[in-house]
């Protein structure tokens, strides 16, 4: 239990990342403090300006229900759901407090995105992407509900509700109406449903909470656009009633996946539905992270916007979630992927990722009149990293789709034909430097791990060639550059004095020997047997190398990247690492790694990007979908070697 003075509880824009826990409506995201916080809720979807933004400064408004005296807390969802249960103590009485995004009714259907299917689910029966899947947050009210029940003695709680839309940049004018209040200005409305009458000043709107054993009061809060007739007031057991139909669709979509059985299922379970919570739903499309700039280092300007679909992550996606049984939602993330995709022609680079609806133009600005966590800034929405060119990608969606095979059976002529331009880009381009899949704003490179990629895709181009109904020259051709794209690797690629495949190739005529942890992919995508030499001695090597003291693995060795400071340990890497363990055989060792990875995550389950080595302190955006990518796919790894 840990227990929160008013200086440590007021501290805005500093708090541990740790700290929070994750709503969800699967349209937007909000984090929750563990003293009663909302500092972080974008309106209406998970890339929308920030209606609360006190994460990143703290004037940018917030939605706090806390203790007025000292007060220790204890949290944890509610079962297999995002509704979040913070129980207060202090020395004259308890109180619960429920959170959560409301989810809507849940219904049934052949998706759960309201898409239409290009690639089909699979004729298994006893597939979860079958006709009767739920529909979760199809009909999400994108309302904030907040549950405060007073169960033991008594307590004074303070409560101020200060939306501040557009990343705190507008205060709006609150007015009292029927069943709560009214806020207006900016682009969005939004309508509090209070059961008490709340005082109107500077602070947003306050009043002091005096409960006693027995009292429940029930807050919900709405936003819409300006150009909207607000919402009105909901009833008390309006909410009541929105605040079950959450948990129980929740519980009804982790309900309707099998169990997992093999290593850590706690954290495997709320990984996977950490994934579905990150998860669009109008689209199908993941963000790798509900927030913007929480920073890779203190203060060095790593701060990036990851609230957008990579399409690096869909074969890890893909392959997590296969894993884990959630075939339908694995197939739904595929299909945004090549619908946003689909134009796509091999005489350019193909972009590295989208919008949540499909855009492409995500040009990166900076919030100045923001001050950034801890001070880090600058605070950035927009990713410039979508014009980079990044070859691994051709890789990444080729091997989604081989993970899919069984469900591609009528692939129609679009989706065939993005799928071999996409091979025909790997073999176009391969022999060019690029970012890597770190996306360095240091100068292009030849990446092996991007080599590796490209082996991928054309590997399983060739493989694909009766489904993708190519002509025969197309196939030798993608068979020709695969085998070059192995003879680049094996002899470029290998380092024998290091014993290792090494970030860039030729590391041996520029005497650059840095060590990549991306190339711990190497088993995984079946560039080499398990047991292979230098494989084993490539995942050695890393593990000596790029460790932290906390025996965690950093992304790569400093220097490498063209930005200043040095980042933290990366969670994903090291769950590579556990995962690269049991696939050279060797699973005791990767369950030690394995261990070392799964206990960054906070108390809830939910794991941050990076790890700052001094201090154990999360770092990066919060939750990481790579991160809980990672767990998963470790967790696969382990179960299988173990068998």
């Amino acid at each position: 239990m840990d227990r929160h003075d008013d200086a440590q509880a007021n501290a805005a824009s500093g708090r541990p990342i740790e700290d929070y826990a994750l709503l969800s409506d699967r349209h937007g995201a909000a984090l929750v403090s563990i003293d009663g916080s909302i500092d972080w809720l974008c309106r209406p979807r998970f890339d929308s300006p920030a209606v609360f933004g006190r994460l990143l400064d703290p004037e940018a408004g917030h939605w706090s229900i806390r203790p007025a005296a000292p007060f220790r807390t204890e949290r944890s969802y509610v079962g297999d759901s995002f509704a979040l249960r913070t129980v207060f103590t202090t020395d004259t009485g308890t109180a619960h407090l429920t959170d959560a995004l409301a989810l809507g009714p849940t219904g049934t259907g052949d998706t759960g995105t309201g898409t239409e299917q290009a690639l089909p689910p699979a004729s298994d029966p006893d597939d979860d992407d079958a006709d009767d899947r739920l529909l979760l947050a199809a009909h999400a009210p994108i309302a904030t509900l907040r549950v405060l029940e007073c169960t033991a003695g008594e307590m004074e709680l303070d409560f101020t509700f200060r939306p501040r839309p557009e990343y705190g940049l507008v205060t709006p004018i609150l007015t009292a109406v029927p069943g709560g209040v009214l806020a207006t200005g900016g682009p969005n409305r939004s309508v509090l449903s209070s059961p008490v009458t709340l005082d109107f000043g500077h602070a947003g709107a306050t009043a002091r909470l005096h409960l006693r054993a027995g009292d429940r009061l029930r807050f919900a809060a709405q936003t819409t656009g300006l150009a909207d007739q607000p919402p009105a007031t909901w009833t008390p057991e309006a909410i009541d009633a929105a605040l079950t139909e959450t948990i129980d669709g929740w519980q009804a979509w982790s309900g309707a996946h099998p169990p997992w059985e093999g290593p850590l299922p706690h954290l495997v379970r709320r990984s996977i539905l950490v994934l579905e919570a990150l998860r669009f739903q109008p689209t199908g499309a993941i963000v790798a992270a509900p927030t913007t700039s929480l920073p890779e280092s203190v203060g060095a300007g790593r701060n990036w916007d990851y609230r957008y679909a990579w399409v690096r992550d869909a074969s890890f996606t893909v392959q997590a979630l296969a894993g884990a049984g959630c075939h339908g939602e694995a197939v739904e993330f595929f299909e945004f992927m090549t619908h946003a995709a689909a134009h796509y022609r091999p005489e350019s680079a193909l972009q590295i990722m989208f919008g949540i609806g499909g855009e492409h133009d995500l040009s990166e600005r900076e919030l100045g009149h923001l001050s950034g966590w801890r001070a880090s800034r600058p605070v950035r929405v927009g990713n410039a990293a979508w014009q980079q060119p990044q070859l691994d990608v051709y890789g990444e969606l080729l091997d989604a789709a081989w993970h899919l095979r069984g469900h591609l059976g009528r692939l129609d002529e679009t989706g065939r034909q993005f799928l071999a331009r996409v091979a025909d880009a790997a073999a176009d381009q391969w022999e060019q430097p690029d970012q890597g899949i770190w996306e360095s704003r240091g100068a292009p490179r030849h990446y092996t791990y991007s080599k590796l990629m490209c082996w991928v895709a054309l590997d399983r181009a060739v493989k694909f060639t009766d489904l993708l109904d190519i002509e025969g020259d197309a196939a030798t051709r993608w068979a020709a550059e695969r085998d070059r794209i192995r003879e680049a690797i094996e002899t470029r690629g290998w380092n024998p004095a290091a014993g290792a495949f090494c970030a860039t190739l030729d590391s041996t005529a520029d005497g650059r020997a840095d060590l990549d942890a991306a190339v711990l992919s190497m088993p995984a995508v079946g560039f080499l047997p398990g047991d292979d030499p230098r494989l084993v001695s490539t995942v050695d090597a890393i593990a000596d190398r790029l460790l932290d003291p906390r025996g965690l693995v950093r992304r790569y060795e400093s220097g490498v990247d063209g930005l200043d400071g040095a980042e933290g340990s990366f969670v994903m890497c090291t769950f590579w690492l556990a995962q690269a363990l049991a696939l050279t055989g060797r699973p005791e060792r990767a369950r030690e790694a394995f261990a070392l990875a799964a206990a960054c995550a906070n108390d809830l389950g939910l794991m941050s990007e990076e790890i700052d080595t001094a201090t154990g302190e999360m770092l990066g955006n919060f939750p990481q979908a790579f991160s809980h990518i990672g767990l998963i796919n470790a967790a696969v790894a382990i179960r299988d070697a173990e068998r």
